[in-house]
């Protein structure tokens, strides 16, 4: 008998990144999302995934939904997918996915494989619980949540190891609820919403992201001090999101989006909150340089939380002008696994792979891998 792989795709997820809205739950967020000019990639997120599947056509039944739901990047990359329900809008809402999620639930699919972000996550939970094994593609602005997978290419690795037999642990993996609206304001407010049930094998799963304690404080300092000191009026710097990138614009009194992305030259502030467009135009035909900092607990130097900094963004500036500061504490978190990038751009995220030196400290530097 074979086994069912059920698929949903949330398709308006991730499209508030590079405009630098910070998510898109809600007609409002994605209407002004489209007028931005964003551009959906859950469908491409998807396809990366299922081609790590193809190998099972023949073994496994995809059930889907219609459309951008699933059914256009199953058909895509070669499947004959069973496509049920109906989508009952011009746009898709969270009610279709709530909707397909249940359905879903009824035929008794083996796994739920669902691209999204934390509001997906936290949709498909209202809509079945613990009910199925789920796992998720990470498609959204916003992937603090543990359900899912590092990137596109292990969700698929992951679900095919798990419809073959060869993953057995399944675990119960936390659903972070984020305000978004807050944090679009610039304030993170995250508490835990629920539980997902997922397969796991240690080295595709991302986990949670951390919050940063107030103790780390005096070395974030130590990091801005070290930055500024270092700064050339020849370059343009990029700021991305973080308590300790921001630490930065504090120290230089400078006004700043804790959730944004900042520009600044010459100690002055240049831009606040700025999307993909807005970052390009400043820094055109000048130099300049990124400085970032991984998530906490997940180790994304790009891709979750900063899309903004987007591929064309990073080789523009080009590698060599990639500045990564971390706290001691927040590296020692990952425990030796390596930091990790997932820009969209499979090209760019295997450049990006290799050893960089990582700023800790004041005049603290450690060498530290980056993969994917």
């Amino acid at each position: 008998m074979k086994r069912k792989l059920g698929l949903i795709i949330n398709p308006i997820a991730g499209m508030g990144g590079r405009v630098g809205l910070k998510g898109t739950d809600g007609p409002e967020a994605l209407k002004r999302a489209i007028e931005l000019g964003a551009q959906p990639w859950a469908e491409d997120r998807t396809r990366e995934a299922l081609r790590k599947l193809s190998h099972l056509r023949d073994e496994i039944e995809l059930v889907t939904y219609p459309g951008s739901m699933g059914e256009n990047a199953a058909i895509s990359c070669g499947f004959s997918p069973i496509v049920i329900g109906e989508l009952r809008g011009e746009r898709t809402t969270a009610e279709d996915t709530k909707r397909a999620a249940r359905e879903m639930r009824d035929l008794d699919v083996d796994l739920l494989l669902f691209a999204g972000g934390d509001g997906t996550a936290r949709d498909i939970c209202d809509a079945i619980g613990q009910d199925l094994v789920v796992l998720g593609i990470p498609a959204g602005v916003k992937v603090y949540s543990a359900v899912f997978a590092i990137n596109p290419l292990y969700a698929g690795e992951l679900a095919a190891l798990y419809l073959k037999g060869r993953v057995s642990e399944i675990i119960e993996a936390e659903v972070l609820d984020i305000d978004e609206e807050a944090f679009r304001k610039g304030k993170l407010s995250i508490k835990l919403y629920g539980y997902l049930r997922i397969p796991v094998k240690r080295e595709y799963i991302s986990g949670a992201k951390s919050p940063t304690p107030i103790s780390e404080k005096y070395n974030q300092e130590e990091i801005a001090i070290d930055i500024i000191e270092q700064m050339s009026d020849e370059y343009y710097y990029i700021i991305g999101p973080g308590t300790t990138t921001k630490t930065i614009m504090k120290k230089l009194n400078l006004d700043y989006n804790p959730l944004g992305v900042d520009i600044i030259h010459n100690r002055k502030l240049i831009g606040k909150d700025l999307n993909e467009k807005q970052i390009l135009e400043i820094i055109n035909n000048k130099k300049a340089k990124i400085i970032v900092t991984p998530i906490g607990g997940q180790g994304y130097v790009f891709g979750r939380g900063n899309q903004q900094i987007s591929p064309t963004i990073i080789r523009y500036v080009g590698r060599t002008n990639i500045i990564i500061v971390a706290t001691r504490r927040k590296l020692n978190s990952l425990h030796g696994r390596p930091l990790l990038v997932d820009t969209g751009d499979e090209e760019l995220d295997e450049q990006l792979k290799g050893y960089y030196k990582i700023i800790t400290g004041y005049h603290e530097r450690i060498v530290y891998r980056i993969s994917r």
